[in-house]
């Protein structure tokens, strides 16, 4: 059973994401975790009252979102149900991105959905600065689905990666699972100005070769210019329906997430973004 954890602001994108999700494991035995984090919410409106008064509005507060829960997974169950969906709530006195963390690392989860951004984010940018914190801090792979995106099939994925660090057989394995189920092609992008692959880079590749045996699997390189643009050429080219990109210390990622990078990227991804994180868990 594929563990999926969705952290929601009951906004409409969050709603959005949660009926995504659905869709994208329609056919596989799948838990959601629907999950809202409120300690902000308790400390922002409430920042004068004592410690008593804080576990008080604390209680009601957990009682609010635990109803909101209850009424979100009503108005997305189907009818019928899908028999191979369970949905569980949870309400976190927590912040948003320690929460889903430790979340993620209690229940071992396989993948994060989530919107790009959420009820307070500026409308002129797409990533949110909740988004932006959980694809770098969060140990697990997070699929991040644009505001208003309409569900359907990635029978191409873009995947850009410079083959120098190992990657996470589990990692890997969720994106040939996902990618196999729906007969995509999966295009690796190197880019690079040089022609040959060091050992280790050559391991790696071999690495994804072996790993990723359910989808198709094309491996191109293209030449080094801005790197944000090189990508929106290659899904417009191939009409990928999925950008898929490795978080990893001193990687291309980690300079994307420079805002103005971030923004230039963001402004024009129309498509889901799956963020593989490759850190120990």
């Amino acid at each position: 059973m594929k563990t999926i954890l969705i952290p929601t602001d009951f906004s409409k994108n969050a709603l959005h994401v949660l009926q995504y999700a659905q869709e994208l494991y329609k056919c596989e035995r799948s838990c959601f975790f629907v999950l809202h984090a409120f300690a902000e919410e308790v400390y922002g409106e409430y920042n004068t009252a004592n410690k008593d008064g804080i576990d008080k509005i604390k209680e009601e507060k957990k009682q609010v979102v635990e109803r909101k829960l209850d009424e979100l997974i009503d108005s997305v169950i189907g009818e019928p149900p899908n028999p191979l969906h369970n949905f569980e709530t949870v309400a976190c006195f927590d912040n948003l991105v320690d929460g889903v963390n430790d979340f993620v690392d209690e229940m071992n989860i396989d993948l994060v959905i989530m919107g790009t951004k959420g009820e307070t984010s500026d409308h002129k940018t797409t990533f949110g600065s909740y988004t932006i914190e959980i694809f770098k801090y969060v140990k697990c792979p997070v699929l991040a689905v644009p505001e208003g995106f309409e569900y359907k099939q990635p029978k191409a994925i873009l995947f850009p990666t410079d083959y120098l660090l190992p990657y996470k057989r589990r990692e890997l394995k969720l994106l040939g699972d996902l990618a196999g189920k729906f007969k995509s092609k999966v295009h690796c992008l190197y880019i690079t100005d040089f022609d040959e692959l060091s050992p280790r880079q050559a391991d790696n590749k071999l690495f994804v070769e072996e790993t990723l045996t359910k989808p198709y699997l094309y491996f191109e390189t293209a030449p080094i210019k801005n790197k944000a643009e090189v990508i929106l050429e290659k899904i417009a080219e191939k009409e990928a329906g999925m950008l898929v990109m490795m978080n990893s210390r001193h990687s291309f990622f980690e300079d994307m997430l420079y805002r103005s990078t971030v923004d230039l990227l963001g402004l024009k991804i129309k498509i889901p973004f799956m963020v593989m994180q490759n850190l120990k868990r």
